[in-house]
C-alpha cells in the first residue's frame, strides 16, 4: 500500500510526467485513444466504487447549495464565457463552452484534500454535477449554438448518457454484490484513478503530437487564454461561495476549476472539428499545472483552513 500512498500523494509528477512523454514518444498513443471512452468509464466507475451514492443522494442536506452550484457551474458561467468569447471569435467560443460546460472532475475530491477544502461537499458537487451533465450540455448547444453550426446534440446526450450512467450503475451494482472485496480495494483506488488519468493524458497529449512540435508558437495564444479561464475558474468558484466556511470555498473553487477533461475530449472528438479537439486537449496543462499555484495563493492570502 505504500506505493498505492506513494502515486495517489504524488500525482501530479505522473500526470506532468505523461503529458511530456506523451509528446515525447507517443508510441501507445492510437491504441488508448481508441479507448477512451472506456478510460473515462473506467475512472467514473472507480469514483463511484468509493462512495455509497444511495446514502449520499438520501442525505444531501445541502440540497439548496447543490443545486445553486450547479446551475452556476452548469448553466450560467458557460453562457457567459460563451458569450463573451464569442465577442472576439466564434471557435474559440465553441470550444471554451464546451471546456465551462463539464461537470467537476473525478479527481476533485483528491485535489480538494490536498488544498485543505471541504472533500464531502467536493464529492457532492461530483455526484450531482455528473448527473446532471447529460441534460444540461446538449441543452447549452441546442439553445445557444447559431445554426451555421450543427451540432448533434442527441447524439451528444446518448454519449454522455452511455459515459456517466453506466458507471454509476455498475459501481452500484459491485458494492452490493461484493461490498468486504470492495472496501478492501478502497486503498489501491485513488493510485488506480491517477495511474488511468496520466494514461489519459498521455493518450490526448500525443495524438496532437504533430501539430504541437510542427506549430507551437500557433499553439501558445491558445494556452494563454485556456490558463487565464482556468485562473478565472479557480477565482469565481471561490467567490460562488462567498458566505461559506473557508474549506467549503476551497471546494467549490476546486470542483470548478478542475473539471472533466476527459469527457470533454471524447465530445470533442465524437461531435466538434479538430481544432476544438486540440483547444480540449491544450485545456490539460492549464489543469495538471494550476494546483500548486493555487495551493501557494491560499497561503500567501491567509485563505487557507
Amino acid at each position: 500500500m505504500k506505493i498505492a500512498q506513494f502515486i495517489e500523494k504524488r500525482f501530479w509528477i505522473f500526470m506532468t510526467a505523461s503529458m511530456a512523454l506523451g509528446v515525447i514518444y507517443p508510441i501507445f498513443t492510437d491504441t488508448l485513444m481508441a479507448g477512451l471512452e472506456l478510460l473515462i468509464m473506467v475512472m467514473l466507475f472507480l469514483v463511484f466504487l468509493k462512495l455509497d451514492l444511495v446514502q449520499i443522494l438520501r442525505n444531501l442536506r445541502r440540497i439548496w447549495l447543490l443545486l445553486y452550484l450547479a446551475i452556476m457551474y452548469l448553466l450560467i458561467i458557460p453562457m457567459v464565457i460563451y458569450f463573451f468569447a464569442g465577442l472576439f471569435d466564434e471557435t474559440i467560443a465553441l470550444g471554451l463552452l464546451l471546456l465551462a460546460a463539464m461537470p467537476a472532475g473525478i479527481a476533485s475530491p483528491a485535489l480538494t484534500d490536498l488544498v485543505k477544502g471541504n472533500t464531502a461537499l467536493s464529492t457532492s458537487i461530483v455526484v450531482v454535477t455528473s448527473l446532471l451533465a447529460p441534460f444540461s450540455i446538449p441543452f447549452l448547444f441546442n439553445v445557444l449554438t447559431p445554426e451555421n453550426i450543427s451540432i448533434d446534440t442527441w447524439g451528444m446526450f446518448q454519449t454522455l448518457t452511455i459515459l456517466i450512467f453506466v458507471p454509476i450503475v455498475l459501481s452500484q451494482i459491485i458494492k452490493n454484490i461484493f461490498p468486504k472485496v470492495v472496501e478492501k480495494s478502497k486503498p489501491a483506488l485513488g493510485a488506480i484513478t491517477v495511474i488511468l488519468i496520466s494514461l489519459t493524458n498521455y493518450a490526448i497529449l500525443g495524438s496532437q503530437r504533430e501539430i504541437i512540435i510542427n506549430d507551437p508558437l500557433s499553439l501558445i495564444w491558445q494556452l494563454v487564454i485556456l490558463y487565464l479561464v482556468c485562473i478565472f475558474f479557480h477565482v469565481i468558484g471561490y467567490l460562488l461561495g462567498w458566505r461559506l466556511p473557508r474549506p467549503d470555498k476551497i471546494s467549490t473553487a476546486v470542483t470548478k476549476a478542475y473539471l472533466n477533461g476527459g469527457m470533454a475530449i471524447v465530445l470533442a472528438a465524437s461531435f466538434f472539428a479538430p481544432n476544438i479537439l486540440l483547444m480540449m486537449v491544450l485545456s490539460s496543462i492549464p489543469w495538471n499545472t494550476l494546483l500548486a499555484p493555487f495551493r501557494w495563493t491560499l497561503k500567501k492570502l491567509n485563505l487557507s483552513p
